[in-house]
């Protein structure tokens, strides 16, 4: 059994794919691993790339893009580690990272899950570590009262620097070490999962079991960010909300479930007018202004009165066509 599986699911982004996967054979020294890249459908001939540059990569190649949760649970399945380390194909490790993330988690037997410090290209910091939902949190950015009330409204914990270690509720799949006793425990992600919401899922289930999440400061990543998402940023959009209402169905009661739908209407019927006075001032930009506010009446009338339909999977999940 090697250290670490390290676990790359992508989609296109051939670039950056390759950038990650050399840090990771330059920043994994001191410990035994082995890399599994899942390739969603790409169009850009990842598969190949990978198989001649880093033969020693098992890869497995879908037919279609099947979401982040069921790609990195196939490579669970076939992963010999003692942890998995989750890995976005958009990032680069630094600094010997794997080795620290690891030689953290050795020391710290109660974790199902780790996460180090996340930086944006320009080093600064990204925040990777969640609040679970609520439904205070959920109607102050509705209301865009977030700001007023950050400490009960940031699910990113703005109030906290991110400098010493912590046991938080969610670390962010981008760059997320976890336990094998652990998983075997609780079972692999939900699959329900399209995009968004799988990683605050797993670790409610880890904290339930009675596992802790931990963040420490010292492995550190690039995180480049939105690769996949930003292709089709608006049908993402609707997508991350509706991962979060399937959040709160699964883990809230009805009426609290009902109460979020509506204020999940809120919040894109709120922000639409505002698309619409920018596209009618800026004109250039005017096109993608005024799609942006048809993204969110969308969204508000499928809060309101279909919520699946936010969902990109809704016929896997629900049998709904």
């Amino acid at each position: 059994m090697v250290d670490v599986s390290i676990i790359i699911v992508a989609l296109n982004a051939v670039e950056l794919l390759e950038e990650c996967l050399a840090s990771v054979f330059e920043q994994s020294s001191g410990v035994t691993f082995e890399v599994i890249y899942v390739d969603n459908a790409s169009t850009d001939g990842n598969s190949d790339i990978v198989k001649t540059r880093h033969p020693s990569v098992r890869i497995i190649q879908n037919e279609r893009n099947l979401g982040f949760a069921r790609a990195n649970n196939q490579a669970i399945r076939v992963a010999k580690g003692r942890y998995v380390l989750l890995l976005n194909s958009d990032t680069l490790i630094l600094d010997n990272s794997v080795m620290r993330i690891v030689r953290f988690a050795d020391q710290h037997p109660e974790a199902a899950v780790v996460g180090g410090r996340v930086l944006n290209p320009n080093r600064t910091l990204q925040r990777n570590c969640l609040t679970f939902h609520s439904l205070t949190q959920i109607f102050l950015g509705a209301t865009c009262l977030h700001k007023v009330f950050p400490r009960f409204a940031s699910e990113r914990m703005s109030w906290w620097d991110y400098n010493e270690v912590r046991a938080v509720d969610v670390i962010v799949g981008c760059f997320s070490l976890v336990r094998r006793e652990a998983f075997a425990q609780v079972g692999l992600m939900d699959e329900d999962y399209f995009f968004y919401c799988d990683d605050r899922d797993w670790c409610y289930r880890f904290r339930k079991a009675g596992w802790k999440v931990l963040f420490t400061p010292e492995p550190r990543i690039i995180h480049y960010g939105g690769q996949t998402s930003q292709k089709a940023a608006d049908r993402f959009v609707l997508q991350l909300y509706g991962s979060r209402l399937q959040f709160m169905q699964k883990y809230s009661s009805p009426i609290i479930f009902h109460l979020s739908r509506f204020l999940t209407a809120l919040h894109f019927f709120i922000r639409a007018p505002f698309w619409v006075m920018k596209g009618l001032v800026d004109s250039g930009d005017r096109a993608r202004c005024l799609q942006t506010a048809r993204t969110f009446v969308r969204g508000g009338m499928y809060s309101l009165f279909n919520w699946t339909r936010l969902l990109m999977n809704r016929d896997e999940v629900f049998g709904e066509h």
